[in-house]
């Protein structure tokens, strides 16, 4: 029921956004009561939707950002984001994308983020970060957060972010490169799974002494990171992540 003073506005949500909505209110029209005049960021989010997640609004059809004051009787359309079409001439919701790809996961992605560093994408992680400062290094590293908890999303500083949907690391990381269309990005074995930075060829004579003799025997090219100092080589190991690669592009790729 309205009551005095309240305005009503009619809210329509699209495609993968209906993922924060419950069961009753996916795809279809829905009511908000507001008093004033909110900016449409805060309606949003209101519902469910962090703003992370959204690249279009149309107010009554016309292109809005998101501190557009919402007015009684609006009619508004709220879109994902976008990868594969040119958007530009309308309001844009945030100044830049991020093209040079870094990610920063929460505590609870820890297997995700060794899938990502396998595919050679840079992604920050320790298990006991704060929001606060997965946060502080989104901002100043430019990268973007990867988390399940929509709440560290809704936080107003945030600007690039994404809520993944799955509990099963293999299905997350297939979704993290459909979101960002990362499949022309994806160099495998270029980032220590350790330590996040990048693996370089070493010469054999300079990390002998390291290697387990089978190894030094059997072996001829070997890699090291250049931060922690981690060595590897394509032993069995190197096999079965290579076959998991492969078939996480095929699952990509697949309609």
């Amino acid at each position: 029921m309205i009551t005095l003073n309240e305005n009503t506005a009619t809210f329509r949500f699209y495609e993968e956004l209906n993922d924060f909505l419950p069961l009753e209110k996916k795809k279809k029209d829905l009511t908000y009561t507001f008093k004033g005049n909110p900016a449409v960021k805060d309606a949003i989010e209101a519902l469910g939707v962090p703003h992370t997640e959204i690249d279009l609004i149309l107010a009554n059809g016309t292109s809005v950002g998101f501190d557009y004051k919402l007015q009684q009787g609006d009619a508004v359309s709220v879109y994902p984001v976008f990868e594969s079409f040119d958007i530009s001439p309308v309001v844009k919701l945030r100044s830049q994308p991020l093209r040079n790809i870094k990610f920063v996961l929460d505590v609870h992605l820890g297997k995700l983020m060794r899938i990502l560093r396998m595919l050679g994408f840079d992604s920050v992680y320790r298990n006991d970060f704060s929001d606060e400062e997965i946060i502080s290094l989104a901002l100043k590293e430019d990268r973007i957060i990867l988390t399940r908890d929509r709440g560290i999303l809704k936080n107003k500083s945030v600007t690039h972010g994404y809520c993944i949907r799955s509990t099963r690391p293999l299905t997350q990381v297939v979704e993290v490169i459909r979101r960002f269309d990362l499949t022309g990005q994806i160099k495998p074995f270029e980032r220590c799974l350790c330590c996040n930075d990048v693996i370089k060829p070493v010469e054999k004579t300079k990390i002998l002494e390291e290697l387990p003799q089978k190894v030094a025997d059997d072996f001829k090219e070997f890699y090291q990171c250049r931060g922690c100092g981690k060595v590897y080589w394509q032993g069995s190991h190197y096999e079965k992540m290579r076959k998991k690669i492969e078939a996480i592009i095929n699952e990509v790729k697949r309609i």
